[in-house]
């Protein structure tokens, strides 16, 4: 037996508001307050946040970013277009958003078959687009008075033939434009 009494008729002061309340009526709050069950009020979680960690810094079986090899875009329909220009011959490419540069080294190749790639056929005297060494393109559209325009959708490229007739245009179907060399 204990030799504390129940308090059966006794009154508490309220440490939060200073007003008496039955003894029995009062709890204890989170910081040591006695206060009656009325203004009793729990501990604020925001006061006792869970510890973080840092965020990982790296993958365990991490791989650098793979680098795309170029591949061969596959062409319009009669993509070339004959220039003569400065008693020059130069081949429009259609080609739209091409994203080349100018300097970029192209080869055009003609339509596949069994053993590989067909030359692209000549039209209007030119016979040296399929050049196993490619060309060094200029972005833009050149016309025969040497003015350049629509740089998104055209490139152009020197021959060293000279076009009969000029603004002609050829090519026929399947032709691709690449790297001069593919790598699988």
């Amino acid at each position: 037996m204990s030799n504390l009494s129940r308090g059966k008729y006794a009154q508490f002061i309220s440490d939060r508001s200073g007003m008496a309340f039955p003894y029995s009526e009062m709890v204890v709050e989170w910081n040591g307050s006695r206060v009656h069950v009325s203004e009793f009020e729990p501990k604020q979680p925001q006061l006792e946040p869970k510890p973080t960690v840092a965020d990982p810094q790296g993958l365990q079986y991490a791989r650098p970013a793979r680098t795309e090899p170029p591949v061969l875009i596959l062409l319009q329909t009669n993509p070339f277009e004959t220039i003569k220009y400065a008693g020059n011959t130069y081949i429009n490419v259609f080609s739209p958003d091409h994203n080349r540069f100018t300097g970029d080294t192209v080869r055009f190749r003609g339509a596949t078959n069994a053993t590989g790639f067909n030359d692209v056929p000549s039209f209007d005297g030119v016979t040296d687009i399929s050049n196993a060494s490619g060309f060094t393109v200029t972005v833009g559209k050149i016309n025969s008075s040497g003015i350049v325009s629509d740089t998104t959708n055209y490139y152009y490229f020197q021959s060293s033939d000279t076009a009969t007739s000029g603004n002609i245009n050829g090519g026929g179907d399947s032709n691709t434009a690449g790297p001069v060399n593919l790598q699988a």
